[in-house]
């Protein structure tokens, strides 16, 4: 084995496939999850393996105790626990202050008082907001619009902090719209779920025109490993998408191909300026220029990762569409 990483929030959708990524290296990992919304079944087939890889851990973050117990003895560590719903953030704030900010901060405590050097932190292209033009490489301001996205900022400078403060190298990622097997949350998820129990309508929230990028998870975890290990600075900040990005029309309707679904009736239901719901953005892409320099190049664009993910879900969650 070369070293011990935990990952947090490693029953997650982008965790477990990170764990597996990690597992695959010759890495052992220990994974923390206080299960909020992981799911164990995304961990199974390392489990069920004598002598695996895999050390799991029920844990929660918030609790400071949890935190340094599971930090003990790692080399590294992969900060994905997170609630990832966005929308949560409008009704419930204090959901994603707990979740992301407490947590990211007795997650820091911890490596400090341990002494762990490294961190690798998934963030959210939440953090931009509104963005003037698309699409923002990582120089663009920070300015969300939505708790959740905020949450994410102020944990990214939390780590800024302690990265200067005590020599910890942090690399930040910066996510689009990350799909693919396992995933249970997002637009694809929430239509895919709708559909399933009426094919004669479907609603659709936003008027359709918000633009997104999406990249596959497998793009994705590539991405998180050519960062972490080619990156040089102690903190460093890195977009991660696609090289397209394309609107929820065209997800509704590669869906409704994918289902040869025809006779529908399909409502959208915008809010104020043709969003979803309050904390929506409208038009958000990501430069991947910095990425791209360091060797990564997604193997899916938009439109097919979405069509994959489609497949995936399909037959992963057993839909019948009849």
């Amino acid at each position: 084995m070369k070293g011990k990483i935990l990952v947090t929030g490693g029953a997650g959708f982008i965790g477990s496939h990170l764990v597996d990524k990690l597992i695959g290296m010759g890495f052992f990992v220990r994974v923390v999850d206080n299960f909020s919304t992981g799911r164990i079944e995304n961990l199974m087939h390392h489990i069920e393996i004598k002598n695996s890889a895999l050390e799991l851990i029920r844990g929660d973050l918030k609790n400071p105790n949890d935190s340094y117990e599971v930090v003990k003895g790692v080399d590294v560590v992969f900060h994905f626990a997170a609630n990832p719903e966005v929308k949560v953030s409008t009704i419930s704030p204090k959901t994603h202050y707990n979740e992301n900010i407490l947590s990211t901060f007795n997650l820091l405590e911890a490596m400090r008082e341990l002494e762990v050097k490294e961190l690798v932190f998934a963030s959210s292209s939440s953090v931009y907001g509104e963005p003037d033009v698309i699409p923002v490489d990582e120089n663009h301001r920070v300015a969300p619009i939505s708790v959740y996205g905020a949450t994410k900022a102020a944990c990214e400078n939390l780590i800024h902090a302690y990265s200067r403060l005590y020599g910890i190298r942090c690399v930040i990622l910066r996510y689009a719209n990350v799909v693919g097997p396992r995933l249970r949350h997002g637009v694809i998820f929430d239509l895919l779920m709708k559909l399933a129990k009426n094919r004669g309508k479907l609603e659709v929230l936003g008027d359709g025109t918000q633009i997104r990028s999406y990249v596959y998870i497998d793009d994705a975890v590539e991405a998180t490993i050519i960062a972490w290990r080619s990156g040089t600075k102690n903190y460093d900040v890195y977009n991660v998408a696609s090289v397209d990005w394309i609107d929820v029309r065209t997800v509704v309707d590669i869906i409704l191909n994918e289902l040869n679904i025809t006779n529908l009736s399909i409502e959208y239901k915008p809010t104020l300026h043709g969003v979803g719901w309050p904390g929506d953005v409208k038009r958000i892409a990501l430069d991947i220029k910095k990425l791209k320099e360091l060797g990564f190049k997604p193997s899916l664009n938009s439109v097919e990762a979405v069509r994959r993910t489609v497949r995936h879900l399909i037959q992963e969650l057993n839909l019948r569409f009849a």
